[in-house]
Order: structure tokens, then C-alpha cells, then sequence
């Protein structure tokens, strides 16, 4: 049984991060000022060790540790594979971002001009992160690993996935700080079966550019990726897993369009709130 109905993780006005489960309503996420009961780690809300009330002055992204790579999935909806022209994979294509790259609910992207020139772009997608460490993990195992399931996106600079530029190594192209924003409700995984049905969806300055079917549209479901990635790899408890992006990404419009300053990318999925963060170029 999952400990929490919808987890955030926030930062209070002590400068500490601390956990609130805020129960299985279908409501946003608190605002700064809101209070919450409020524990000052995961294993200390499983627990109900020490509660405090807290007042929230800004959203984490709701993982139980920092400092984990984030694993990164390819090519896992059909809409994705066809704009991109590609064929459908037998395996789950992965590879990581740093630590680093990880970024929370609200914050503003900032941008080097490096990143700016290299063609930015968005991919909204489902999220899950792991429970425990998990190692050689059977596909009829895997759903008793994951903790629960939010949103994020996957910014990526689109010049370094040219296969001129990235003999198609995806890592560098998606490995810089702060483009993994995640957050901001993580969802238990019995709530996520309803969430579902509603899917993923990502809006572009109030513009819906992409609409994830997650019941027709998705490959590899998430147990399916977490049994693949963890075969002769030990995978941290903690890990957050970016599960893909269908089709409606800015370099496959016709015409292209990317990322510009100022951008406002909004990720959402019910139950597990709306990631909205800003662009800002250097």
C-alpha cells in the first residue's frame, strides 16, 4: 500500500524542504503562504514521525532525494515515431540527465545563449519515480518499485540530436542544468489509474501543442521501462523516469518552431497539477 494519495515537497520559510500528502482530492497544488501539515523527510511522512505546520513559500520537485540521475525514455508514442519518421524500437531507447538538470514546479529556466542558439524545444511527459532500489526487475515486478507518477519536460536542444552533431547520443542535447523541470503532485499509483485516462497535456503560451494518449498512444508502459532499465543496473530508490513525449514537438511543425525567451511551457495531467515554467534566455 502507498503511504500518500498526492505528495509535494516544498520548501517552508526556514530554507528546509519538507513532504504533505494533501489527500486524494482532485484540487491544485498549495500556493505560497498556503500551511501544511508537513514531515522533514519521505521516510519520515510514511512514518507520521514529527509533523510540523508549515507555510510554504515555494514547490519542490517531488522526489524523496536530490542528487539522483534522471533516466530519459525515446521514441515511446506511435503519434512520435511517425512525425519523426522513424520505426518503432524493440527496446525502451534510454540515457540519462545529470543530477543537475533536475528543476521544480515555477521556476524560471534560465537559458545560456549557448543553449538558445542550439535549437530549444519542449516534450511534456509522464513521470514515474521508483520506491525503492531495484536491480534485474521481471516486468510482473516492476509495478511494486514505483512510488507513484507525475509530470515533466524534457527541454532539449534539437541541434545536438542531428545526427551530424550526435552520432544519435541524445545525452548532451538534453543534459543541461535545470532542463528536467518535474512537479508538482506525485500521485500514488492507484490514483494515477484514473488520472490516466485523462492523459498528458502541454500547452505552449496558453497554445495545446501536445496531448498524450496514455492508454493507445504509448508504447512501453512504465513497468515495461523499469523492468528494461534495470537489467545488470541498480536503480537508486528515488529515481525519477521521464517516460517519453507523442507527437507535437516545436521541430516537427510544420513550419519548425522552438523555444524563445520569455516562453511559458505548461505541463498538466489531472490529479498531479499543472508544471509551469518560464523561459528565460541569458
Amino acid at each position: 500500500m502507498t503511504s500518500f494519495s498526492r505528495l509535494v515537497r516544498f520548501e517552508s520559510d526556514d530554507g528546509n524542504s519538507y513532504f504533505s500528502d494533501l489527500g486524494s482530492g482532485s484540487g491544485g497544488p498549495p500556493s505560497p503562504g498556503t500551511k501544511l501539515e508537513a514531515f522533514g523527510s519521505y521516510e519520515a511522512l510514511v512514518a507520521k514521525f514529527s509533523p510540523k505546520t508549515l507555510t510554504v513559500r515555494r514547490l519542490l520537485a517531488p522526489v524523496p532525494r536530490d542528487g539522483i540521475p534522471i533516466y530519459c525514455v525515446g521514441l515511446n508514442y506511435r503519434s512520435h515515431a511517425k512525425e519523426a519518421a522513424l520505426s518503432v524500437p524493440s527496446y525502451p531507447p534510454l540515457w540519462t540527465k545529470p543530477a543537475a538538470a533536475l528543476a521544480h514546479p515555477n521556476q524560471e529556466i534560465s537559458v545560456s545563449d549557448f543553449c538558445a542558439r542550439s535549437l530549444p524545444d519542449y516534450e511534456g511527459e509522464l513521470v514515474f519515480v521508483t520506491s525503492r532500489e531495484c536491480k534485474d526487475v521481471k516486468p510482473s515486478e516492476a509495478k511494486d518499485y514505483i512510488l507513484g507518477y507525475t509530470i515533466g519536460n524534457d527541454l532539449s536542444c534539437r541541434m545536438f540530436q542531428l545526427p551530424k552533431n550526435s552520432a544519435g547520443q541524445f545525452f548532451f542535447a538534453k543534459a543541461f542544468d535545470n532542463f528536467a523541470p518535474i512537479g508538482p503532485i506525485l500521485i500514488s499509483p492507484d490514483l494515477y489509474e484514473t488520472a490516466k485516462c485523462g492523459g498528458v497535456t502541454l500547452k505552449l503560451n496558453g497554445e495545446v501543442r501536445q496531448q498524450a494518449d496514455l492508454q493507445k498512444d504509448m508504447i512501453f508502459s512504465p513497468e515495461t521501462i523499469l523492468s528494461h532499465m534495470s537489467q545488470g543496473t541498480t536503480i537508486p530508490a528515488g529515481t525519477a523516469v521521464m517516460t517519453g513525449t507523442p507527437r507535437g514537438v516545436g521541430a516537427f511543425r510544420k513550419p519548425k518552431t522552438f523555444l524563445r525567451n520569455g516562453d511559458v511551457v505548461e505541463v498538466s495531467m489531472p490529479m498531479a497539477g499543472t508544471l509551469r515554467n518560464t523561459l528565460k534566455f541569458e
